[in-house]
């Protein structure tokens, strides 16, 4: 058999129902002689390993025996793609598109200026009532990091993701790096997954806190990293204003401790920070600025 032109990625944990769901909306993909298949199930107790050894014995299995975090499994994903592209999705998202391989080829084909590109995304535990988008292809500032394809010469030219910062990030490490080396990310709407997500009942799971600290302390690890000295004072108290002001004021005390963690972690992480910048210059920082924003939440079109 030849070598695959397509390797799809999933890192899970302890959701072997979104996961079978998944593997099940996507089984005419994995048929395809050109697409290979990795998982990565990091510490899952719910028998995933086991399910995937049964039921999918042709899918490549590899397992943190004590979970290592989201980041650090896409890494590990990616350093085992041999593929000429890997796509990498959530295990509770599946294409609705049918055709995206030859998409996703075509456009990297025509558009070699393209090192990665990030699917439409619709949020909902149910699927859109029109699939139908008028969008065009766009250069983006970053992507989604559970939608999106990677030219794999591209990411062989940019450092891993950054493990230490466990959850949430890694796409926009990934990006700033991508934008130094001249490497462009593009916006693919022919392409629409279903992100079977309930974004207002997040709100309300046990992990909030901690999602919530993670993704500011992210944010504010990219501005040491990446953002010239003089824009990050600025920046950093008006992220915490804006918390403050949506969150903490409104009596969601919760997210008080969230700030107060994010930035006790970010003081701890000096040492990371410093031997892992790359500031982006003032022009540098200008230019990419003038960027489109990440297309991350589609809505079907009236």
């Amino acid at each position: 058999m030849n070598p695959a032109t397509f390797t799809i990625l999933i890192t899970t944990k302890n959701r072997l129902e979104d996961l079978r769901f998944t593997l099940d909306k996507i089984a005419h993909l994995l048929a395809k002689p050109e697409v290979s298949c990795i998982i990565c199930d990091d510490g899952s107790t719910d028998g995933t390993t086991d399910y995937l050894q049964t039921h999918h014995p042709k899918i490549l299995r590899i397992r943190n025996n004590k979970s290592r975090g989201l980041i650090y499994s896409r890494n590990k994903l990616l350093g085992l793609t041999t593929s000429d592209f890997a796509i990498s999705i959530d295990d509770d998202l599946h294409f609705i598109t049918q055709n995206p391989l030859e998409l996703i080829a075509g456009y990297f084909e025509s558009h070699p200026e393209c090192s990665l590109v990030g699917f439409r995304i619709f949020w909902s535990t149910a699927e859109p009532s029109s699939t139908h988008s008028s969008e065009k292809p766009i250069r983006m500032k970053s992507f989604a990091g559970g939608a999106h394809a990677w030219r794999m010469s591209a990411w062989k030219q940019i450092p891993d993701y950054p493990s230490w910062f466990i959850f949430h990030g890694e796409e926009d490490f990934a990006a700033y790096e991508m934008f130094k080396k001249g490497l462009e990310i593009h916006y693919l709407p022919s392409v629409l997954v279903h992100h079977r997500v309930d974004l207002k009942a997040r709100k309300k799971d046990k992990d909030y806190t901690i999602r919530l600290r993670r993704s500011l302390r992210a944010g504010w690890y990219l501005y040491f990293l990446f953002y010239p000295w003089v824009k990050i004072p600025r920046l950093l108290a008006y992220t915490i204003w804006i918390q403050l002001k949506t969150k903490v004021f409104k009596g969601d005390f919760r997210a008080l401790r969230a700030i107060a963690q994010a930035l006790a972690d970010v003081v701890l992480a000096i040492p990371k920070i410093r031997r892992n910048s790359n500031r982006l210059t003032l022009a540098e920082y200008e230019r990419f600025l003038q960027l489109e924003e990440i297309k991350l939440y589609w809505k079907p079109e009236n």
